[in-house]
């Protein structure tokens, strides 16, 4: 009888624990908003740098493009550099290059999104 009425009691806590996990590690409205909100430029792109082609990818015969997020600094150079999607066999040539193009200064730090395009020939 003392295992039959513990069942409950077990269930019970568990949900308890799972909700309070939720609370704590689920960001509230306001906070998830401003997340997706971080500022997005469209600054002049004053040198855009074709990305190589990685060799492994000419060899695999992969195509496709990929998509990433700079952070261009005041003076126009690319601060830091994340890849948002594409092969991961490309998606390297794609930040590199990005680290090498160059934008119009500005009076404050942006965020760029550049797409890259691989085709094989």
């Amino acid at each position: 009888m003392l295992r039959g009425g513990s069942e409950p009691m077990r269930l019970w806590r568990g949900l308890v624990f799972a909700a309070i996990c939720v609370a704590i590690f689920v960001p509230s409205g306001p906070v998830l908003q401003a997340q997706q909100e971080q500022p997005e430029s469209h600054r002049k792109l004053v040198n855009k740098v074709v990305p190589a082609y990685p060799s492994l990818a000419q060899r695999m015969g992969i195509s496709g493009s990929v998509k990433i997020e700079a952070v261009v600094s005041p003076n126009g150079t690319v601060k830091s550099a994340g890849i948002l999607g594409g092969h991961p066999v490309l998606a390297q040539a794609g930040v590199d290059a990005a680290r090498r193009c160059r934008w119009e200064s500005a009076g404050h730090e942006t965020r760029e999104v550049m797409i890259f395009n691989f085709h094989p020939e």
